[in-house]
């Protein structure tokens, strides 16, 4: 199926533009160094800012380390790194410290033992970090939209209580996207986040502000959230391990902007951490009773397991090439699990995947099964408020007058233009990858996959690819849990990684070949370490 006409325009468009607009950028972003130089976060000095968040629940279990040493470790850090990435936009960190000192009282007061206190707080002590989307008592609830700016939480999202309840103590919210559609974590409330790796690329969106604080050091679990990627893209682009899970399994309430139309099945709430091992106990204590059919404690035999790789989407017009490294890392992975484990890893094609972003766009514009359309992007961006026109926005941005970023006011340009239903045959191409997906991962396939065409991009490049996010969008349209799994550096000391995809409810599968990875391939990496995995 060739491009419809619209798409061609856009194509058309995005490429006449990309010059223009390249040049305003460079000229607006930051400088470098005197030599040139890549400006980078100082490097972590405190041995606990390098410890796992169950190990270090242990810890403060046993009095190894007190609740107020670790949380103050975290504080100490963010202050020292927040001023370069810009990724936690509100603290609570007064609050988070009598947290922390009533714990270690609970502690020293405990008689039960310490099993008592792992089985009812397994998290106890622990610090984390929210997406500025959810509600976090206290803490703000703007989504980066500049007309809630005084929306102050009364309570907790769910999975944000249900990790408090498990004794986990919150340090504040993180910045994001603005109406968390979009690759980049910028808005006119709280401005751009960096990337920990290179101050001028960006960490990703829409939870790029969980994923930068979470690879520069300054937090060990976050929460997040993906209806296209936005978990998943800031793991990648920040080194980090980020999960998408089964669709349903964590509570979607509490965050803004709702979801609507059919968008409740494809968004999903889901842990983001810096060590796999920290993955499957977060997800275990975010979904609740919900989790029971994961069957999360049973034991994964890798060498049981059937293994596919993907190498690319087959090829969209809309879409980048991938990234040569990343088509190197993701054979090398292919190759160390067949002599490591004995397996045979089939390379495979799926033409339906040429169609991603189509399948992805068409379906979070259908209508739900009341016959509803899902919320316009443009009325979010009111808010109830006065009506915003993407047109006479567009004028306003453009002599800086506009309380909404670019890429806000073309996602509601283009959602003018787009048909409320996809077209029969896109529904042809979803439903058929669907079956095709499902039959091929079973109980015991693991799918390899790209995360993204590029590395992390410079600030504002994804306004040039606007379409690369469809590598992990078509897997929320499908329902299908997924893990990123960070895989070294690269060349140029960025982040790499690829997706695990698994069949619904198989997200042990992934988790536990995300463990296996981890310590294959090193990991997450501190920012600054210069030594590549493809050397």
């Amino acid at each position: 199926m060739a491009l419809t006409r619209f798409e061609r325009f856009l194509v058309w468009v995005l490429r006449g533009a990309g010059g223009m607009l390249f040049a305003v950028f460079q000229l607006l972003a930051p400088r470098r160094g005197a030599e040139g130089s890549v400006r980078r976060l100082p490097p972590i000095t405190n041995p606990l800012l390098r410890v796992p968040a169950m190990q270090l629940a242990r810890m403060i279990r046993r009095r190894e380390v007190s609740s107020v040493e670790v949380v103050q470790a975290y504080i100490d850090r963010i202050q020292e790194i927040n001023p370069l990435i810009n990724a936690l936009v509100k603290d609570r960190f007064s609050s988070a410290l009598q947290e922390a000192a009533q714990v270690d009282k609970l502690i020293e007061e405990e008689t039960g033992g310490e099993d008592v206190l792992e089985d009812r707080l397994p998290l106890l002590g622990v610090p984390f970090t929210v997406k500025e989307a959810f509600t976090l008592q206290g803490m703000p609830n703007s989504t980066g939209l500049v007309t809630r700016r005084g929306v102050i939480s009364a309570t907790d999202a769910p999975p944000v209580a249900l990790l408090k309840r498990a004794g986990a103590i919150p340090l504040g919210v993180t910045n994001c996207s603005e109406l968390c559609m979009w690759l980049e974590s910028h808005n006119r409330l709280y401005g751009i986040t960096n990337n920990p790796y290179d101050l001028e690329r960006i960490p990703g969106g829409s939870s790029g502000g969980e994923g930068s604080i979470l690879g520069a050091g300054g937090s060990v679990i976050g929460v997040g959230s993906d209806i296209g990627g936005s978990i998943r893209i800031p793991a990648f682009f920040n080194g980090i391990f980020g999960h998408k899970p089964t669709s349903g399994v964590v509570s979607n309430v509490g965050q803004f902007p709702p979801a609507t139309g059919q968008q409740p099945g494809f968004l999903c709430t889901g842990p983001m951490c810096r060590y796999a091992k920290d993955l499957v106990p977060m997800l275990r204590v975010m979904g609740g009773h919900n989790t029971d059919r994961l069957s999360l404690s049973s034991e994964v035999d890798l060498k049981s397991l059937r293994f596919f790789s993907v190498a690319h989407d087959g090829g969209s017009p809309l879409v980048s090439p991938v990234d040569r490294q990343l088509v190197v890392v993701q054979k090398r992975v292919v190759e160390h699990l067949e002599a490591d484990l004995g397996v045979r890893v089939q390379q495979l094609k799926l033409p339906q995947l040429k169609y991603s972003f189509q399948i992805w766009s068409g379906m979070m514009g259908a209508p739900g099964a009341d016959g509803k359309q899902p919320t316009s992007f443009a009325e979010l961006m009111a808010d109830h408020g006065t009506k915003v026109w993407p047109l006479w926005e567009m004028a306003k941005w453009s002599v800086g007058l506009s309380k909404h970023t670019l890429a806000a006011i073309g996602l509601a340009l283009v959602e003018m233009f787009q048909r409320a239903r996809p077209s029969q045959f896109i529904v042809q191409q979803k439903e058929s990858l669907q079956s095709s997906l499902e039959e091929l991962l079973g109980t015991d396939g693991v799918l390899l996959y790209p995360s993204h065409p590029h590395l992390a991009p410079k600030h504002h490049h994804p306004l040039f690819t606007p379409f690369n996010f469809s590598y992990t969008g078509v897997f929320n349209i499908l329902g299908l849990p997924v893990t990123q799994c960070p895989l070294g550096l690269s060349t140029e000391g960025l982040p790499l990684g690829l997706q695990l995809v698994v069949g619904k409810e198989q997200d042990r599968l992934s988790l536990a070949t995300a463990v296996y990875l981890e310590k294959s391939f090193g990991g997450w990496r501190e920012p600054g370490t210069i030594t590549s995995t493809l050397t």
